[in-house]
């Protein structure tokens, strides 16, 4: 029986670690095997945005696994939604599953995309396991550390902005739409202000080496809280910043918001805050007409 009282929570949330990882290692043996085996996608809102039986098929397998080792708890996932984050009754655990994040690499052959497992109670996050399944790599989380295939996790501080690397998925074809010139500009900007930019797909492969100290600082626009949850919580807990960007509206947590800037330990880029502020200015424009 899972002990959700505050003076047991740091044992419990070893004990949700342990269960995500049982349950994300099944999902990533099924990634693994089906992985460029010709599995066919369809489109859910556009070309840009798909979804294969495999995805199902690990939702499916999370689930099942979560849910009996947490009886009661409820699961937000990309392709299962039994209860919005947030809505769960007081003091049940909440888990938020992004069966593959970076479906599209998935698809196309391409190695960078994982299993993503979060557990929160009352918006709390406590516990989360983002695993590769090609690489074998495990990042997770509890209250005490974050770790990588067993081993606490530390990283070194971060270099300056101009010696560091970024990660984004922005812009995306539907950012490029809404957002207009500012878009470039400030996919431009990152490229000047930083040595390197990569747009790997993946909100929580890029959140997870942050936490290992193989990327600097990533950064998002329009993501959901499967995408970032398990990879916010690896963040903090390894010694980084994660903050939610809002657009001025209140979120009960920093996982929840829609957009989120990500760092390692010490760093503080300023070509990011900027662009976040830049992007406040215009949604919030936006949604005053």
């Amino acid at each position: 029986m899972i002990d959700l009282s505050e003076a047991h929570l740091e044992s419990t949330a070893a004990t949700l670690r342990s269960a995500a990882l049982a349950a994300g290692r099944q999902a990533a043996d099924l990634l693994r095997g089906a992985f460029r085996g010709g599995v066919r996608a369809e489109e859910k809102t556009n070309t840009h945005d798909l979804v294969t039986t495999i995805d199902r098929q690990s939702q499916e397998l999370i689930t099942r696994s979560l849910r009996a080792a947490v009886p009661g708890s409820w699961v937000l996932g990309e392709e299962q939604v039994e209860a919005e984050a947030g809505s769960a009754a007081p003091g049940t655990v909440q888990w938020i599953v992004d069966p593959i994040d970076g479906t599209s690499n998935f698809v196309h052959g391409i190695a960078f995309f994982c299993v993503s497992i979060a557990a929160a109670i009352d918006d709390r996050l406590v516990a989360a396991a983002v695993i590769d399944p090609v690489s074998g790599d495990e990042f997770s989380a509890d209250l005490a550390h974050a770790y990588l295939n067993g081993h606490i996790l530390s990283p070194t501080a971060r270099p300056e902005q101009a010696r560091a690397n970024l990660m984004t998925d922005y812009p995306g074809a539907e950012s490029l739409v809404a957002d207009g010139p500012l878009a470039l500009e400030l996919l431009g900007g990152w490229i000047h202000d930083f040595a390197t930019v990569r747009r790997k797909v993946s909100a929580a492969l890029a959140l997870a080496h942050v936490a290992a100290g193989w990327c600097d600082a990533t950064i998002g626009f329009d993501t959901k809280v499967w995408d970032v949850a398990a990879g916010a919580h690896l963040v903090r807990m390894a010694g980084g910043s994660y903050t939610g960007l809002g657009y001025g509206t209140q979120f009960a947590a920093d996982h929840l918001c829609p957009g989120f800037i990500a760092q390692g330990p010490g760093a503080d880029y300023p070509s990011l805050s900027q662009a976040a502020q830049r992007m406040h200015a215009r949604r919030s424009a936006r949604s005053a007409i």
